[in-house]
Parts: structure tokens; sequence; C-alpha cells
């Protein structure tokens, strides 16, 4: 199962899926049957459905149907989520609490109900997308920094409680993506990719690819057997580099 499946790194991570070999429960708010015809034509079972994450008795009624279909999930790719640009002090409440419901409770409320599934199967794994924004502070994001440090969190107790049950939790990191989030992110002038190009050792943005590479890895029992409890950044060094700007360019070379 894939999450926010619509568009962006969800979309692709489901055609990766596809592409291994996976039958793929696919969901969105948003309309996802380009995704699911796209996966599809990589030789998946896709099945296709309206969700919003943050809904309890939505999720709830959800996993009751994937059961029925299914009958059983093998893995969990928890990347729904939104974004919010706000100073800290000029954040909303309500605007707080909505990043929280999708990026955090919603995960929370698909592994407790598919990992009951995954439990009694004594199998699976979850793969959340976090953020370098979950390792690190980044101006400007306090509810979205919140919510994906939370993930983290989440990520970091399942696979504590759940681990000797069978059931493998990790999360991914990425760095910026090229994605219609980052396009809608810059359109309120916040950040340019000249911002995000010199902040990251690799002097690049994350591909959609990068990163469903790495939730496909953390997804396979063949592959990461034995990975359990993992943050794994996938952000070209970004969270491991704390030079400053002018000497990481200065030591960077030519590109």
């Amino acid at each position: 199962m894939v999450t926010g499946a619509a568009r962006g790194l969800g979309r692709v991570i489901a055609v990766t899926l596809a592409a291994e070999g996976y039958d793929l429960a696919l969901v969105d708010v948003a309309d996802v049957a380009v995704t699911a015809a796209e996966a599809g034509g990589r030789g998946a079972r896709a099945w296709a459905a309206r969700l919003d994450v943050s809904s309890e008795a939505d999720v709830t009624a959800f996993a009751v149907e994937v059961r029925e279909r299914f009958g059983r999930v093998d893995a969990l790719v928890n990347n729904a989520g939104i974004s919010l640009l706000v100073p800290a002090e000029k954040t909303p409440t309500e605007s707080w609490q909505r990043v929280i419901d999708v990026n955090l409770t919603g995960p929370f409320l698909l592994c407790r109900e598919l990992g009951s599934l995954m439990l009694a199967a004594r199998s699976g794994s979850i793969v959340n997308v976090s953020s370098v924004a979950g390792l690190r502070g980044v101006s400007h994001r306090v509810a979205y920094n919140a919510s994906k440090h939370g993930l983290i969190g989440l990520t970091f107790t399942l696979a504590a409680e759940w681990g000797g049950r069978g059931v493998r939790v990790n999360a991914v990191c990425p760095g910026w993506i090229k994605t219609e989030m980052d396009a809608e992110d810059q359109a309120g002038g916040s950040y340019s990719d000249e911002d995000i190009a010199n902040q990251v050792p690799m002097a690049r943005f994350a591909s959609p690819h990068d990163v469903a590479m790495a939730v496909a890895f953390l997804a396979d029992p063949s592959k990461s057997g034995f990975i359990n409890g993992v943050a794994l950044p996938v952000d070209g060094g970004w969270s491991s580099d704390a030079s400053w700007t002018s000497l990481r360019l200065k030591t960077r070379g030519p590109l």
C-alpha cells in the first residue's frame, strides 16, 4: 500500500514497486487512476481509492477492505504529506493541527490498522517517508518539522515493539525533491533552486527515483531483512554537513 500516490514521489514509488512485482493498493485524497494505470502497465494489479489518511473512521474501513481484497499486506509506505511555510509565531493552530493530522496521525492510524494484519502474519515492512526536516531544523516550517520528527519517533518505537514479531519499521528522510510540492512551495518566493543546491554537498535536488529506490530496498526482506528502526537520509549529504555555505561552495570544486 502506498499513500499519497496520485502525484510526485508517491506516484514514482508506486510505479517502482510495481516493477518490483508488488500488487498495489494506492490511495490519495485526489484521483489515483493515472498512477494505477501506470502501475498496471508494469504488470501490477493496482487498486486505486480515495482516502483521507487523517480520518480514523475512513482508515479503519479502508483496512477492512484491504483485508478482503488482498488478504495480506507485505509493505506499507506512508508517503502522504502536506507542507506549510509560515513563521512559527504566525502559524495558526488549525494549520498546525492539519499538518500533524496528515503527516503524523495518518501514518500512526495506518500502522495500527494494517500493522495488525502484518503482526498476525508475523511478516511485513513499513516504510515511513519522513524528511531531512525530521533530522534537522528548517526555518518557517515548525508544523512540518514537528510532524516529520514525530514520524521518526513513531518509526523507532514501532521498530522496537514489532521487530521481534516479524514486522520491520524504517523511515527514509529525503532532502528536497523536484516534485509538484516543491513547485508549490517555491511559488511563494521562500527559496530558490540555488538555495537548495548550495545546501547539498552533492549540489542537486533529490529525484523521486532516488527516494523510491531507497523505499523499495527497505520494503524488500530479501535485500534489507535485518534492517529495522533506521531513519535513512536520502539527502545527498545535507544532514551530515555542518559547513557554512561559503566553505561548502569553496571546497566543492567544479560540477
